[in-house]
């Protein structure tokens, strides 16, 4: 949520690229950026306030346009989202996310001679760049929107939150919502740097035959590069297992099985709208190229990276929680580097114990992230592990690592996990979906481990005991498409506030 403060300390973060957001490298269930929900969910729970890197103004490299030429096409781009605050003023309420009531939507669209959709959307962008603020329940206009006509850096500044959430405002398909195709897209999240590198070093149209090809590679490399235990999978680790595990199937996708051209294709044509939907890219017949706005966001980026590379390590002086929560915003090659100088830093043990006390809070990603940088331990953080087996909170991360440890992962996620367990594990990671992520993709985390039996899903997920379970499910019921299983969200989640316990 952008701050009252002057503005050189409400600046969001430089542009990061590929790191999403995104909770997950499922399409948009990366994190969002600083100003996308009213307040940082993990802000309250942190132990010690941790700095966030690259805190400040966003550098201008040298030979690129300057802020005057550069924001013109930002205003342009939040042109909605400026109209929008400006009719808002001071709202008395909006909903816990900082959105704007349904009675709002419609009577903004009247106003403005939007579609409710439009409006949503447009509110959506007005509060990630800044232009709103949510305060005490309700919303007010921020420092951004005073300075929008006269502040061109501002202006600039405000696009590159936008840019950071590009898998947020990506027009996913249905097909997205299900099978390969939400397991290849979040894989895919990860190339996006390379992509955008490629086409800021061609600096022209470049056919999109090329970066398919590039794209194909890319996954292939990282298919190739996953079976070593190491594994660069989903940042809300054992997804597909929960899935696979409350379906009652006998294997997780199958990573070394080539991925078919026509899934990448489509997964391709997926972030290039994205990137195009929030105008870093455009594209035009069957090529696309970066506009000066996505120039300078790559060209930025590299230079952060380059300054990072100079500085002392990373995260290695931070606690396991501080640890976590920044390699939540990293691709996994980079995360697990951390992970390792992180725990080489201190004695074994106690960087176990730290990982795994992190593990135990409220947070479902952090859990999860604690357990892919346990993979650095390995076997030395065995006999720890086991113990958790007994702590309820951690019992199916702990018990689908060990199988891991044991099987070198090649180990079906039914035969390790209960029933039980992996509903659990379902609900735990829906949460972290429902918490870092954008809620539509509550819809094919559902699909993906019902097989067709939505009400035997709900069922279990009531029954296991998970403190959200009953926010899951509520939420699992206002945004499924289909009516009769939000209805049978809605009861079980019903069910879970009674207290009913029956199948």
């Amino acid at each position: 949520m952008t701050s009252r403060n002057p503005r050189d300390r409400d600046a969001p973060p430089p542009p990061t690229i590929g790191a999403g957001a995104t909770v997950t490298r499922l399409p948009g269930t990366a994190r969002r950026a600083d100003g996308a929900r009213p307040a940082d969910p993990l802000a309250a729970r942190r132990r010690t306030p941790a700095p966030k890197p690259g805190r400040g103004r966003v550098p201008m490299p040298e030979g690129f346009p300057a802020p005057a030429e550069l924001a013109p096409p930002a205003r342009r781009m939040l042109a909605d989202a400026v109209r929008i605050a400006r009719w808002a003023g001071e709202l008395e309420t909006v909903d816990k996310r900082g959105e704007l009531l349904p009675e709002d939507a419609r009577a903004a669209g009247r106003a403005l001679a939007m579609t409710v959709g439009a409006a949503a959307k447009a509110w959506g962008q007005a509060l990630l760049v800044g232009l709103v603020e949510a305060r005490d329940g309700g919303a007010a206009p921020g420092w951004r929107l005073h300075a929008w006509e006269h502040d061109d850096e501002a202006v600039v500044r405000g696009w590159s939150a936008l840019f950071d959430a590009w898998t947020l405002l990506a027009p996913v398909p249905p097909a997205a919502l299900r099978g390969v195709f939400a397991v290849l897209a979040g894989q895919a999240v990860d190339q996006a740097p390379q992509l955008l590198s490629f086409l800021h070093l061609v600096d022209g149209p470049v056919p999109d035959s090329e970066l398919l090809e590039l794209l194909r590679r890319g996954l292939d490399e990282r298919r190739h590069g996953a079976g070593t235990g190491a594994g660069a999978l989903s940042p809300i680790p054992h997804a597909a297992s929960a899935v696979s595990a409350v379906r009652g199937t006998c294997r997780e996708p199958q990573i070394d099985t080539p991925h078919a051209i026509s899934d990448v294709a489509a997964v391709l044509d997926w972030m290039l709208d994205g990137l195009a939907a929030v105008g870093a890219v455009i594209r035009e017949g069957e090529a696309a190229e970066l506009s000066s706005l996505g120039h300078w966001a790559v060209r930025a980026k590299l230079e952060e990276i380059c300054t990072v590379a100079q500085t002392a390590a990373g995260h290695i002086e931070q606690s396991a929680l501080e640890l976590l929560d920044a390699c939540a915003n990293y691709s996994p090659g980079p995360a697990r580097a951390e992970y390792r100088a992180w725990v080489a830093a201190r004695p074994v043990d106690r960087a176990v114990a730290e990982l795994l006390d992190a593990a135990q809070g409220e947070d479902a990603l952090l859990r999860g992230l604690a357990f892919e940088a346990l993979r650095v331990a390995g076997g030395t953080a065995e006999q720890a592990v086991r113990a958790a087996v007994d702590e309820p909170v951690l019992r199916p991360y702990a018990l689908l690592w060990l199988a891991e440890q044991s099987d070198e992962g090649g180990c079906a996620p039914a035969d390790v996990l209960t029933a039980e367990d992996a509903a659990w594990l379902w609900v735990d990671t829906a949460a972290a979906v429902l918490d870092h992520g954008e809620t539509e993709l509550l819809v094919g985390h559902v699909e993906g481990a019902s097989a067709g039996e939505p009400v035997r899903l709900f069922n279990r997920a009531r029954q296991s005991g998970h403190p959200r379970a009953a926010s899951v499910l509520t939420a699992v019921a206002g945004v499924h498409p289909d009516p009769a299983v939000a209805r049978a969200a809605r009861r079980s989640a019903f069910s879970v506030h009674r207290g009913g316990n029956g199948a």
